[in-house]
């Protein structure tokens, strides 16, 4: 927090490229309107991150440049770590070695797997290996164990809201983990009407909180419908964590939907199979009026 013209003002460092700068910006609009924004890149006499390095050197701000991954740009919280700039302003050039801090090489990672369990309670990860955690402290462990099997890294050209192309390399790890174990006890908890709305509606609320609309009203009316779906989605999922992935290999839930004497290959007495033929002539008739 600063203080500018006698009013009180929050700066930040975002370029005039990004996406950063709407969404510190449109969240300040709400939270505190009457706060007036510095953006000193879109403001000041700064043509490059070269001129804002030496800015802050000259005025003993401190910045990780002369450490390792000094030629990227790096952003960090306790989810996630992305690096641009550098060698990755070229969409063909591989990531060099400084890129990566969060997580291994997948080459380097252990060669044997290692198996953990997650508790969710209505969609919320609430413990790891039966160990109860704070949802800080549960990122934390289980970005160390992506971290040692290499789980997370993407590499990606993104589109941002401005009009232009990025490319960017990210490290989540343990959030990563976190959605493959979310999405597969979903699976057996979420009916399947229920579960394909949600995902019709993922795009819409991925753009909206990338953009930074995260406190629009449209985005409070979906995240409404998102809390109602995960009302069921209470289980355990165990995973295998092997050389940059994770795999489901087992999940439980007392609201599980799954019934084995219906999804059984073995004689059951609750299914008429006869029943699919005449399914199947229903939801094929629009097909046969083809006349193809």
């Amino acid at each position: 927090m600063a203080r500018a013209e006698g009013a009180q003002a929050v700066a930040h460092g975002a370029t005039g490229k990004g996406n950063d700068q709407v969404r510190f910006e449109l969240a300040v609009g709400v939270l505190a309107p009457d706060l007036r924004t510095i953006a000193p890149w879109r403001e000041w006499d700064f043509a490059s991150r070269t001129d804002l390095i030496r800015f802050a050197k000259e005025n003993g701000i401190p910045v990780p440049s002369d450490k390792k991954g000094s030629d990227h740009s790096m952003d960090r919280n306790l989810l996630h770590l992305s690096f641009e700039g550098g060698e990755l302003e070229d969409p063909a050039n591989e990531p060099g070695p400084d890129t990566y801090l969060l997580t291994v090489p997948p080459e380097k990672a252990p060669d044997a797997p290692e198996y953990i369990s997650i508790d969710f309670e209505h969609g919320d990860p609430v413990a790891v290996n039966g160990e109860r955690l704070s949802p800080a402290t549960l990122i934390k462990r289980l970005n160390m164990l992506g971290g040692k099997h290499a789980i997370g890294r993407i590499d990606i050209v993104e589109n941002r809201f401005v009009g232009m192309k990025s490319r960017g390399v990210y490290e989540t790890p343990g959030g990563t983990i976190l959605h493959i174990a979310h999405r597969d006890l979903e699976g057996i908890c979420l009916d399947r009407e229920v579960m394909h709305l949600r995902d019709s509606l993922i795009p819409k609320y991925a753009e909206m909180v990338y953009n930074g609309f995260w406190y629009a009203p449209e985005r409070r009316a979906l995240q409404a419908m998102v809390d109602e779906s995960q009302q069921r989605v209470t289980g355990t999922v165990r995973l295998k964590l092997y050389k940059g992935q994770a795999y489901p290999v087992g999940r439980t839930s007392p609201n599980s939907l799954y019934n084995p004497k219906l999804a059984t290959f073995e004689k059951d007495e609750v299914y008429n199979q006869a029943d699919a033929s005449g399914f199947i002539r229903l939801v094929g008739l629009r097909l046969r009026g083809q006349g193809l």
